[in-house]
């Protein structure tokens, strides 16, 4: 993989940031490491890849939030158009962490919301936070939490977490971002579950409006089409027996014809 990232021409951050895209429309694609592969090499002429201290593969550690009785989840899995997620977001070798509240609307238009979560450790994340207003840090998470989130900021409870690797692309006119995870696994905080998703590919594109994406022509070339996947979402499935899955059994049996290509 990383000799095929080498024949990119690289972008920095500090060059990416007209296209942040907070507001987006994300597209989600599911695939397999041999066909990234050939999907890396046909792209080199239309994409940058980030690199961030001669990184172009990035380690990323999330902590997901939800109430006790998994509403969040619930409502993703029930079909609710109008969700929200929490998350600790970290870029572990950089030591940046975020907490971050995304809220995708009834238009499929998802806007994101966040702010530095100041001393977390990625490395040896803290299971207990609360958000009560225990310190002037707190006071400020939770100022943050009233305003974005649609629940009780101390009604969150950490439920799962994840690990994976990301390449991030940028097409040559920087209109769109294209993130690729690999090596994505799984803790379940509240079962102890843990669950490595091995040979599979998560593909986001992301764009603000439907600008023309060179992308996508070479991903029905490979025979990638759009498949939903939420982290949080199938990771839960995967590893919390108690959860209702029902409405997602297709996706789920889905992924792992993928897993075990």
């Amino acid at each position: 993989m990383q000799d095929i990232l080498n024949r990119y021409d690289p972008i920095t951050l500090e060059e990416m940031k007209d296209i942040r895209l907070m507001n987006r429309i994300d597209t989600k694609f599911v695939t397999t490491v041999p066909v990234l592969k050939q999907l890396l090499t046909i792209a080199q002429d239309d994409y940058y890849v980030q690199e961030t201290g001669g990184l172009r593969i990035s380690p990323y550690y999330t902590l997901y939030f939800d109430t006790a009785d998994c509403a969040m989840y619930n409502r993703h899995e029930a079909g609710h158009l109008v969700r929200q997620k929490l998350r600790i977001r970290s870029y572990v070798d950089a030591g940046l962490n975020f907490l971050e509240v995304k809220t995708k609307n009834n238009h499929g238009r998802t806007k994101k919301k966040r702010m530095a979560m100041e001393g977390f450790d990625a490395l040896n994340p803290d299971h207990t936070i609360l958000f009560k207003r225990q310190d002037e840090q707190f006071v400020a998470y939770d100022d943050f939490l009233r305003e974005h989130l649609r629940y009780e900021p101390l009604s969150m409870t950490q439920q799962i977490e994840n690990r994976f690797d990301r390449i991030t692309l940028v097409n040559k006119g920087k209109t769109e971002r294209l993130t690729i995870d690999t090596h994505l696994r799984f803790h379940n905080i509240a079962t102890g579950i843990d669950r490595d998703m091995g040979n599979i590919v998560i593909i986001e594109l992301k764009r603000d409006g439907l600008k023309p994406s060179p992308i996508l022509s070479k991903l029905l070339q490979l025979r990638i089409f759009p498949h939903g996947f939420s982290k949080y979402v199938i990771g839960s499935a995967f590893t919390n027996d108690d959860l209702r899955r029902n409405r997602i059994k297709p996706r789920l049996h889905s992924i792992e014809r993928f897993m075990n290509k």
